[in-house]
């Protein structure tokens, strides 16, 4: 899978990384209009090069989300948050209000990313890596399986500390490693899926059910969250899932749908499951 290569460096003081959103910047600003080939959205930063990553193929749970920064049980989050800045070089990490960093050793880690686009919100979508690059910045490699093993976002799921949740612009190959590896941290019962109840169903009784209990996929956490907020009788909720219209395909089934409420039961007793494991949904590019 070609991808482009931006040389750079990690910094974490003054924001608040979460276990799959860090800051990176690149070493030769002008590199970034390189993501997409120049067709595709514009990664946002600013005039020194610096900008918001977002971790292809996976979600960790939430420590922060929208405007009353909910979070998922803080366990899990945080134990991604702390391993994904461990494993891109940061130690002594220290913290104050609202979670963001005040300092960290060192306060800078040279790295590199791989790439091919955008989100709607500016974020570069990349593989995040640490150490030497296997190639040369600001040019397109090819990327297999045996490098996408040394990234971060492959530890993360390797480690059970976060979701897979793929989107259409990754390639078929890696997609099917990054499924392998989340299953058998699943299977070894790793991380936070001893206590996963996305297929098997999380009772809904309030917010706190979902900030206190529920290790969900953090995509169905926050849709719940925003249906939360409207007040509404969560027998509801296929209706409000409908709306939001999240397009993706069904692996298994080679299905093609619009909406979650596709895959997503809600029981009389206010029991809330999805119908298919994460790694079986591919969705349209966000």
């Amino acid at each position: 899978m070609p991808m482009l290569l931006i040389k750079g460096f990690y910094e974490v003081k003054g924001t608040q990384p979460d276990g799959d959103t860090v800051h990176f910047t690149a070493d030769d600003p002008t590199e970034w209009s390189l993501v997409g080939g120049g067709a595709g959205r514009a990664v946002e930063h600013n005039a020194v090069g610096r900008a918001t990553l977002r971790l292809d193929a996976i979600d960790a749970l939430e420590t922060h989300y929208g405007p009353s920064r909910v979070h998922q049980p803080l366990q899990f989050a945080h134990a991604a948050r702390d391993e994904l800045l461990s494993r891109l070089g940061f130690t002594d990490v220290q913290r104050g209000s609202g979670e963001t960093v005040t300092a960290s050793t060192p306060e800078t880690v040279p790295g590199f990313i791989l790439t091919r686009g955008a989100d709607v919100h500016g974020r570069c979508v990349a593989l995040a890596g640490n150490g030497p690059a296997p190639g040369t910045s600001g040019l397109e490699i090819d990327v297999d399986v045996a490098v996408l093993r040394t990234t971060v976002n492959h530890h993360l799921l390797a480690e059970g500390l976060a979701y897979p949740t793929f989107y259409r612009s990754l390639f078929t190959s890696l997609r099917t490693e990054m499924a392998a590896a989340a299953a058998e941290a699943r299977q070894a019962g790793r991380g936070l899926w001893p206590g996963d109840v996305t297929t098997t169903g999380a009772k809904i009784t309030g917010l706190a059910s979902l900030t206190d209990d529920a290790v969900i996929l953090p995509k169905l956490f926050r849709r719940l969250v925003d249906y939360l907020r409207l007040t509404m009788p969560l027998a509801c909720l296929p209706a409000f899932l409908a709306g939001v219209q999240d397009r993706f395909s069904i692996l298994s089934t080679g299905e093609r749908r619009t909406g979650l409420h596709h895959i997503v039961e809600v029981t009389n007793d206010h029991t809330v499951r999805m119908t298919h494991p994460p790694e079986d949904l591919l969705f349209d590019d966000a």
